[in-house]
């Protein structure tokens, strides 16, 4: 953790800086240094980096989220990890386009006419003839075939 702003923080009160390095223990030379000193390589290429995510996500309408930015990148030469490029998206505010769920959107009309039966009154699920009981409580059915698995008849 730096704690160097929190020493600037201190020297903004009016207060010791020598105080404060020795409370946090660090040494007086070490935060005028990092005072003195730029930003660091990796601050600097995240600022190179994130203005060419920030173009790409342009680019793409604002479509593409970090795997796509993330393969961009590589293509165009710049070597970095997918999880730096979620990192500097995410501070830019810059995120992909999720595509929405398809919604149903015909609603059926509780008042409309039902269609008429084209097969009849009978129906597939409903026997023409009667369900008979075997002697082992097993229903047999007229269109089952003897030998099969289940099969109760003949009896």
């Amino acid at each position: 953790m730096n704690c160097y702003p929190f020493i600037e923080a201190e020297k903004q009160g009016d207060h010791n800086v020598k105080r404060a390095c020795e409370l946090l223990q660090v040494s007086r030379s070490a935060y005028y240094a990092d005072r003195a000193s730029g930003p660091s390589l990796r601050e600097q290429r995240d600022v190179e980096l994130t203005a060419r995510i920030i173009e790409i996500h342009d680019e793409s309408t604002q479509t593409y989220g970090s795997p796509r930015v993330h393969r961009e990148l590589l293509d165009q030469g710049h070597r970095c990890s997918r999880k730096r490029v979620v990192r500097l998206m995410q501070a830019a505010d810059r995120h992909g386009r999720i595509p929405r769920r398809w919604n149903k959107t015909t609603i059926a009309d509780p008042d409309a006419a039902q269609r008429p039966d084209l097969i009849g009154a009978t129906s597939p699920l409903t026997p023409t003839t009667p369900v008979s009981w075997t002697a082992a409580g097993a229903a047999t059915s007229p269109t089952s075939t003897p030998g099969k698995a289940g099969s109760t008849w003949p009896p």
